[in-house]
C-alpha cells in the first residue's frame, strides 16, 4: 500500500489539529490547578500570540508595530530574561519550535489570504474599521 493510499484510507488522522490561541488559553485559564506565576505566564504568551496571530498580515502601521513587537519577541532567542518567550515556553513545558513554526505558519497563511480591497491594495479588516455596503 503506497503511503498516500494510507493516509486518505486513514481519514487524515496523522494531520494535526489546528488549534486557534483563544481557544487554547481558554482551556489554560479554566484550569484550577495553575499557580499565579503559571496564569501570568500564559497571559504574557496569549497577549503576544494574540498580537501575531491577529496583526500578522497588517497593513495599518500601528497594527504593524504590533506584530513586529510580538515576532521580535518570539523571534528572540534569550532565555536569561524570565519573560523571554524562550523562558516562557521552558517553564509552561511548551516546546518552543514547534509553537515558532506554528506561529509562522499562521503568518504565511495570512499574508496569502486576500481580505477586502482598498484603492486596489488588499486590507484586512479589524474591529477599528467600519463596516460599508457594497454599494457605499
Amino acid at each position: 500500500m503506497a503511503q498516500d493510499d494510507f493516509h486518505e484510507r486513514s481519514g487524515g488522522i496523522f494531520v494535526p489539529e489546528t488549534v486557534l490561541p483563544s481557544q487554547f488559553f481558554d482551556r489554560v485559564r479554566r484550569r484550577k490547578d495553575l499557580t499565579g506565576e503559571q496564569r501570568l505566564l500564559y497571559a504574557v504568551m496569549e497577549d503576544a500570540v494574540d498580537m501575531y496571530v491577529k496583526h500578522a498580515a497588517a497593513r495599518l502601521p500601528l497594527h504593524q508595530r504590533l506584530f513586529d513587537e510580538a515576532e521580535a519577541w518570539i523571534e528572540s532567542d534569550e532565555r536569561g530574561w524570565i519573560y523571554s518567550f524562550e523562558a516562557i515556553c521552558d517553564h509552561l513545558g511548551l516546546d518552543v519550535d514547534y509553537v515558532r513554526a506554528g506561529l509562522r505558519a499562521r503568518k504565511a497563511q495570512a499574508r496569502m489570504e486576500p481580505g477586502p480591497v482598498a484603492d486596489g491594495a488588499p486590507v484586512l479588516a479589524d474591529e477599528h474599521t467600519p463596516r460599508r455596503a457594497s454599494n457605499e
